[in-house]
């Protein structure tokens, strides 16, 4: 019997966000519970710090590079260096996973929740997903999270309804009317915890209140920084948190924990918890440097829209009762786009390594046997909006290489030894960098990644002033 397969993506979830990953802060007992019952992942990767790029790698088991989709569809910005082109919609061409498991093996396909690949033309329901509920060119709710939401795809809730809780109603409104005799795949992708940071009052309330009882504060926490190096926010400093405490954004994250347990609740109630594959990640690492700094990714250095571990690294934890054992951990790296041939293999379909091309089936990982997922590329070509250069690495086993794009300087990590990124190793181990930023060169050309030219027009700002705006 093909198993149901309900992937849920959240949005700017950091790595340290959950109890069961170490938060001391916020209160996530639902997601604790899926952990036990389950495997939990500590070094899973998003396929960039950014979402667009991720979650189209997710659709279609491609790294972003050779989708051509590299930013968060929409984003521009530049500095020394250029912006580097990219597509701003998923291909037709592509087929994605839905398309796979709806044609080849009798799926229904819902999405609801976040798309941001593409606008209308380009919406779920043009790739392969029978359902679509919430999903549009939007990369945050426009309008806030409660409601009206004013959503082009999903009609708004009671007034004042959060946007979490609405979605979590309409997947599992799809849960209680499926056809019995077809398997789901239910792509349940949350707006949350992505900006605005909004959350119900009383939630609030109580993490205020848990903050002030143990002394900590968001004066304290902040730490301003070096000036941002993109253009746009040239005149503003990174601003990073050091520690968990802020109360709108664990108010965000226990309601979103709450939702979610809510829907594995009506899996148990339909009785199909135990042929159901439950996949649960985010698809970058938390907001920690910018817009307020919601969230602190420590033990990892930085957070999204950075090439270090707290911009890619990641939450995930998986499971499928009868496959995945009970309370297993490991620290297998992985990526988004393994989950194209994973999802292909838990519905007893053949490979599509055609398509699927830079994704590894987690199979033999998630049952037990040898893995070993091999080397792990990004590559980043723009400036974010939380302080990140343009830059690019590789991960393989214990070691990461970054090479950034401005200077061409390369960082050389043990991330086994060395978490943090504390200790560049680079200057004390040149042959290892070479061979990786070989490996790295090599990638890209093969899949023809675009690297920024520099910006001959561009005067860098001095000490947070004005630079030259001209890009060329």
């Amino acid at each position: 019997m093909r198993p149901n397969i309900l992937f849920i993506l959240i949005d700017d979830l950091g790595w340290a966000d959950l109890t069961c990953y170490g938060s001391s802060f916020y209160e996530t007992p639902n997601l604790d519970r899926l952990a036990e019952q389950g495997m939990r992942f500590t070094d899973a990767y998003a396929a960039c710090p950014v979402c667009s790029p991720t979650r189209a790698s997710l659709m279609t088991g491609r790294y972003p590079a050779r989708l051509s989709i590299t930013q968060f569809i929409g984003g521009h910005t530049y500095g020394r260096l250029c912006d580097v082109p990219y597509l701003h919609f998923l291909p037709h061409c592509e087929r994605t996973i839905a398309t796979a498991l709806r044609d080849d093996a009798g799926y229904q396909t819902w999405h609801v929740g976040k798309w941001h690949l593409g606008e209308k033309p380009f919406w779920p329901d043009q790739h392969g997903f029978e359902v679509n509920i919430g999903g549009c060119g939007w990369g945050m709710p426009k309008h806030g999270f409660f409601s009206p939401w004013q959503c082009p795809t999903m009609e708004d809730g009671p007034e004042g309804q959060h946007f979490t809780d609405g979605l979590t109603d309409a997947a599992i409104k799809l849960i209680r009317e499926r056809d019995r005799e077809r398997p789901f795949f239910l792509n349940l992708s949350h707006y949350a915890v992505h900006t605005p940071i909004q959350a119900p009052a009383e939630l609030v309330e109580k993490y205020r209140a848990k903050a002030e009882s143990l002394g900590l504060r968001d004066e304290d926490a902040l730490e301003p920084g070096e000036f941002h190096p993109c253009h746009h926010k040239r005149d503003k400093p990174v601003v990073r948190r050091r520690f968990q405490c802020h109360a709108e954004y664990a108010a965000m994250i226990e309601n979103l924990d709450t939702a979610i347990g809510r829907l594995l609740d009506e899996l148990d109630d339909q009785g199909i918890a135990d042929n159901t594959l439950v996949v649960f990640t985010s698809d970058n690492g938390g907001l920690s440097t910018s817009e307020g700094s919601p969230t602190c990714n420590a033990p990892l250095s930085e957070g999204k829209g950075w090439m270090y571990e707290g911009g890619n690294r990641v939450c995930q934890i998986v499971r499928w009762p009868g496959v995945v054992a009970p309370g297993r951990s490991t620290d297998e790296p992985c990526t988004s786009p393994d989950w194209y041939p994973t999802l292909l293999a838990a519905a007893g379909l053949p490979e599509h390594p055609v398509q699927h091309a830079d994704g590894k089936s987690l199979m033999p990982l998630l049952s037990g046997e040898a893995f070993e997922r091999g080397p792990i590329f990004w590559h980043y070509p723009h400036y974010s909006n939380q302080g990140g250069s343009p830059a690019c690495s590789v991960r393989h086993g214990d070691w990461k290489l970054i090479e950034f794009f401005e200077d061409n300087r390369r960082e050389l990590y043990n991330l086994r030894q060395d978490i943090e990124e504390n200790h560049d190793l680079s200057a004390e181990q040149p042959e290892r960098v070479e061979r990786m930023a070989g490996q790295l060169a090599q990638w890209r050309s093969e899949v023809q990644a675009t690297v920024p030219r520099v910006n001959v027009n561009y005067t860098a700002p001095a000490a947070g002033g004005e630079a030259d705006p001209a890009e060329v």
